[in-house]
């Protein structure tokens, strides 16, 4: 069995918006200003996070997760990762231990050690105690140590390290300044094209680590390729078939691995923009994935003839793969949070309105005709169609949201965000002319 060393660390929480990203893209940054190779991966299904990461690292980010990859996925891309970098840092999810599997699974499958990141701006001494309880819960979870985010003075800083016991590594305290926070909205952190001054913010988070937290390499961790680490090569199923992506500030929820499976399955994949270009590229198939049309409804339904583009593409029969946001543009008409209400593409029969309060999140899987797949659901819509939906999702944690798939002509529509990875001969049938 090969086996391949190198220093790795799970950036985690004890809940969400403690700072995990602050603290990966300090880490990242800083140790790519020392000439490090610094490979970054995001755990559990998130399309924002990584652009701000892969900013920081100057590499792609990919998704691990034990669910919706698999183990198999997971270990393939760390087994590579260590063959390349001098450094793998893995952002976690939610808090620790949250949900099944949890970013503590995953840490444990692989031997990866934890650092907690921990909100102190409202706390002292008991920082010790949260910091304890992530260490302890399981004793078989290996643990680097812990940092505190948004802490005060020197003072302060001391006094939180004061009651963390020996065994526990106190790793610093990052400031609390305005510089190195990235600004939030409905879906989470805003994206990386959106922050003019996201270098400066980059390298201002590298310089407070360097001077406030531990800049010691972590421990090396030993990846072993396993026969479940090679991954058996793709067919060839999408050879010479071009695939339209919409691919712009309106549509820009895309995982990096959804694409390599396209590319190798063959397809050749054409990019353009619903807000700007005036029709889609010449193409055999169209990809309208996630993002935030809401937030460009009126651009959008005022680009007419883009519209007109799409519409003649659905008629003759070609493929469209459209996932939530892109299946809202596909509605015959949205509404966003201050009600405004624009017509937009009409494949399908309905309508969506935006709410002031999540609508749903979970993983979930679901069984198309054309096989299998995995994913997950977020989104603040909610729809009404005039369709009957050819499948539902299932939560694997038994969760009550259940989205709906719909499929009509060649168009299939869903707020389903699919994993490509899960199930690329499915992938394949729903793009295949």
């Amino acid at each position: 069995m090969s086996v391949r060393y190198c220093p790795a660390v799970l950036i985690s929480a004890p809940a969400s918006g403690q700072g995990k990203t602050t603290v990966t893209v300090a880490l990242a940054a800083y140790h790519r200003s020392q000439g490090r190779r610094v490979c970054v991966f995001k755990t559990g299904p998130d399309f924002i996070d990584p652009t701000l990461l892969e900013q920081a690292s100057g590499h792609p980010v990919y998704q691990l997760d034990l669910w919706m990859g698999g183990e198999a996925d997971c270990r393939a891309h760390l087994y590579q990762a260590a063959a390349e970098a001098d450094l793998i840092l893995i952002e976690g999810v939610m808090g620790l231990f949250d949900g099944n599997p949890s970013s503590a699974d995953l840490a444990k499958l692989f031997g990866i050690p934890i650092l907690a990141v921990i909100d102190a701006s409202a706390m002292a001494q008991t920082f010790g105690a949260l910091a304890f309880g992530m260490a302890q819960l399981d004793p078989a979870l290996p643990f680097f140590g812990a940092v505190a985010n948004r802490a005060g003075n020197a003072r302060h800083a001391a006094m939180l390290a004061e009651r963390l016991p020996s065994a526990l590594k106190f790793c610093g305290a990052l400031p609390h300044v305005a510089e190195i926070a990235f600004p939030e909205r409905h879906l989470g952190l805003l994206q990386a094209s959106e922050l003019p001054d996201l270098s400066q913010r980059i390298a201002q988070a590298a310089k407070l680590w360097a001077e406030h937290a531990n800049t010691d390499l972590p421990p090396a961790v030993a990846f072993t390729q396993g026969t479940d680490a090679v991954q058996p090569a793709l067919k060839r199923e999408l050879d010479g078939i071009r695939i339209a992506v919409a691919r712009d500030a309106a549509f820009s929820f895309l995982y990096r691995a959804n694409l390599d499976v396209l590319s190798a399955q063959g397809a050749q994949l054409r990019f353009f923009s619903p807000l700007n270009d005036a029709a889609i590229p010449d193409a055999d198939s169209l990809y309208l994935p996630g993002g935030y049309p809401e937030l460009y409804l009126s651009e959008l339904a005022g680009n007419t003839v883009m519209m007109d583009s799409i519409r003649a593409h659905h008629a003759a029969g070609k493929p469209i793969v459209a996932e939530c946001g892109g299946m809202l543009y596909a509605l015959r008409s949205l509404t966003d949070a201050q009600g405004q209400q624009c017509n937009l593409l009409g494949l399908l029969d309905g309508e969506a309105t935006m709410q002031p309060r999540l609508s749903a999140l979970a993983m979930q899987s679901v069984v198309l005709p054309q096989g299998a797949l995995r994913g997950h659901t977020f989104h603040y819509s909610r729809m009404q169609a005039n369709h009957t939906p050819v499948a539902h999702g299932v939560s694997p944690n038994g969760g009550a949201v259940g989205e709906a798939v719909y499929q009509q002509q060649r168009l299939t529509a869903s707020y389903l965000h699919f994993y490509f990875p899960s199930n690329p001969q499915a992938v394949a049938q729903l793009f295949l002319p």
